[in-house]
């Protein structure tokens, strides 16, 4: 099939939300990484998924809206997919690189609308390491509109990733969710915040092809 997109909304932003194959279940959500924009068309290894699978451009990415001067946090990433589990109810989700650590944060936050959450190799998987980074002042072009957003690239390759911040959101996932291993680590790069949530006892360590697998098994 064709990508179909339709436009949901998150703190007065339109949000991208783009449909890669349709089924009947639960929604698989995908989340990009950092500087990129959601797949065309659908990729190969969710071709066990039953249901649909959707595809989310972050604010300030694809064909999303870009704010006006920035102020990107994953916490702000994290609203926008809280509009897609508003607008479609429960999903499972894949994250890579920033969408790993979003797909994180939003499973803490969310444990009853997120069924199962992936985290996967991608662009802005460290982010700026878990010490803040030096004072910087960048001045950048007003006016731009185009994706994506250099204010995304650099606050949101720069912002603090603590493990102790990380193992929170691990936890919320745990207490709050039905399943019995709600995170699963397939990312074969571990930055400081990633070897924390692996090495956590409900935390699976599985290549993506087997979490996805695992995934589409549960009811």
């Amino acid at each position: 099939m064709s990508r179909r997109t339709e436009t949901l909304t998150s703190g007065g932003l339109r949000l991208a939300l783009h449909t890669l194959a349709d089924g009947v279940g639960r929604p698989l959500l995908l989340l990009h990484g950092l500087g990129e924009h959601a797949p065309t068309e659908r990729p190969s290894w969710t071709s066990v998924w039953p249901g649909p699978v959707l595809a989310l451009d972050f604010t300030g990415h694809g064909e999303s809206d870009v704010p006006v001067g920035g102020g990107y946090m994953p916490e702000s990433l994290m609203a926008d997919v809280d509009a897609v589990l508003t607008a479609k109810g429960p999903c499972t989700i894949v994250g890579r690189g920033l969408g790993a650590w979003v797909g994180l944060l939003i499973s803490g936050a969310r444990p009853e609308l997120v069924h199962g959450v992936v985290l996967a190799d991608g662009s802005g998987l460290a982010g700026g390491g878990p010490q803040p980074p030096s004072p910087y002042v960048e001045v950048l072009p007003a006016g731009i509109t185009a994706t994506p957003d250099p204010f995304a690239l650099l606050e949101l390759s720069r912002d603090v990733r603590p493990p102790d911040y990380a193992l929170d959101f691990v936890r919320f996932a745990i207490e709050g969710s039905t399943l019995e291993h709600p995170i699963i680590v397939s990312a074969r790069i571990r930055p400081d915040w990633l070897l924390a949530v692996a090495a956590e006892l409900d935390v699976l360590d599985l290549t993506l092809a087997e979490a996805i697998a695992r995934l589409a098994a549960l009811p």
